[in-house]
């Protein structure tokens, strides 16, 4: 689901392979709660989301057919039940917002690249006109395929009316959800897929490129000629439309999504950030290198780039260019937006793994996280909010505490960090 800087609330897709975790885990409610909130969702429909649903041309036999035998789904994840208040949940159940080193796995990595290795020939044609038009290299919108839904074979256990209409109703965001679910009507009005087609993963996500309601108006591409965009069942229409969504987003033709560097103990990690960008020669100059010795390409020196650490100085660091925040738009995490780089990497130049250790991290609950990011919002710092989730911000607001403090400064949540925080 579209972006927002600190990886939490309002992300277009949820990659499916993290997704069947989360949808493992139970968040129940009593059988009479359950009826009663049954009852509230009805009368919702009928009393809210119809009128306004009517009026953007939804007819009654489309709403009807979307709800027919619906009731809301209380085991989905970042529900707020009628009567209580929304908090940090104790876990982090979403993959992406965990710990670094994990989400490497080279069981996943591995599938992904050669995966999207075994694809890159039978789709050449495809994949080369795809680059022609868009700009965006074959080994990106394979690696994103693979990463989604198993390049297709990921099967969608959801009815995604029962999962927008449940987040719609009860979720933290639901006025996002909301949207989505009128454009998820909007979709079956006009005949672009049909009531049954509509199977999601637990976050309302739809197809093989996993993209929500609203994402496939924008985006999907009709590209196989049939006359329809068909993100379920086409190819050439699932890797044109993933395509599309990039350049929609700023994908810069030319330029990489960046290189892993060596980064010297005298650069502080807390430069980290899309707003604290330099020429990627001046960041040269400060002794940052490319690992493997090589140079950084002539036109990306010139250009601006990025300090990335997604584990701080427990793992690897990236200098990354525009295009890498590009990624992050499709599913708004570092460590993904990564994933999906390195994997492209892979898929066209062979399975080179990390240069640099993804260090053993202090196991803390997400609300633990949270706890953190509220001391630290209290002594002025901008953590992007304390949603229990360590973006960039947290992450650089870490660092500089750190150094501030006397300590090392490795600019990633731990225990120490958190008991000077409560």
């Amino acid at each position: 689901m579209a972006s927002r800087p600190e990886g939490g609330a309002k992300r277009r897709k949820l990659s499916v392979l993290a997704a069947f975790a989360a949808a493992l885990v139970t968040f129940g409610a009593a059988p009479a709660s359950a009826a009663r909130i049954d009852d509230q969702f009805q009368a919702w429909l009928t009393k809210d989301l119809w009128p306004e649903a009517s009026a953007k041309g939804i007819s009654r036999a489309t709403f009807d057919a979307a709800f027919e035998g619906v009731k809301p789904n209380l085991k989905l994840p970042d529900l707020v039940l009628p009567g209580e208040k929304p908090k940090t949940p104790k876990k982090q159940h979403q993959a992406e917002f965990g710990s670094p080193g994990n989400y490497f796995s080279e069981k996943t990595l591995g599938a992904v690249t050669s995966g999207g290795r075994a694809r890159a020939g039978a789709n050449a044609k495809t994949l080369a006109a795809i680059e022609k038009r868009f700009g965006v290299p074959g080994g990106v919108v394979l690696a994103i395929w693979g990463r989604e839904s198993g390049f297709g074979a990921a099967k969608m256990p959801y009815d995604a009316f029962e999962v927008l209409g449940t987040k719609a109703f009860l979720a933290t965001r639901k006025e996002m959800f909301r949207k989505e679910l009128l454009a998820g009507l909007e979709m079956v009005e006009r005949g672009l897929v049909s009531r049954k087609a509509m199977r999601s993963s637990w976050a309302g996500a739809l197809g093989q490129p996993q993209f929500l309601p609203t994402s496939f108006l924008k985006h999907a591409v009709d590209f196989d000629g049939d006359g329809r965009a068909d993100i379920w069942n086409s190819t050439p229409d699932t890797l044109a439309s993933i395509a599309n969504y990039l350049v929609h987003y700023g994908w810069a033709k030319g330029r990489d999504w960046g290189f892993e560097v060596s980064l010297p103990e005298s650069v502080a990690c807390a430069l980290e950030g899309p707003d604290q960008g330099k020429k990627i020669s001046d960041w040269a100059a400060m002794g940052i290198t490319r690992v493997g010795g090589k140079p950084f390409p002539r036109n990306e020196a010139r250009a601006e780039g990025f300090l990335m650490m997604p584990a701080g100085r427990n793992g690897p660091a990236f200098i990354v260019t525009p295009n890498f925040y590009v990624l992050k738009h499709y599913n708004e995490s570092d460590v993904y937006a990564l994933f999906i780089g390195h994997g492209a990497d892979r898929i066209a130049s062979g399975d080179r793994r990390f240069v640099g250790n993804w260090g053993k991290v202090d196991g803390l609950y997400r609300s633990d996280v949270a706890t953190m990011q509220r001391g630290l919002e209290k002594l002025g710092y901008d953590v992007g909010g304390a949603d229990g989730l360590p973006g960039f911000k947290t992450r650089r607001s870490i660092g500089d505490w750190q150094a501030k403090n006397g300590r090392a400064a490795t600019c990633f949540p731990d225990k120490g960090l958190l008991e000077a925080m409560r």
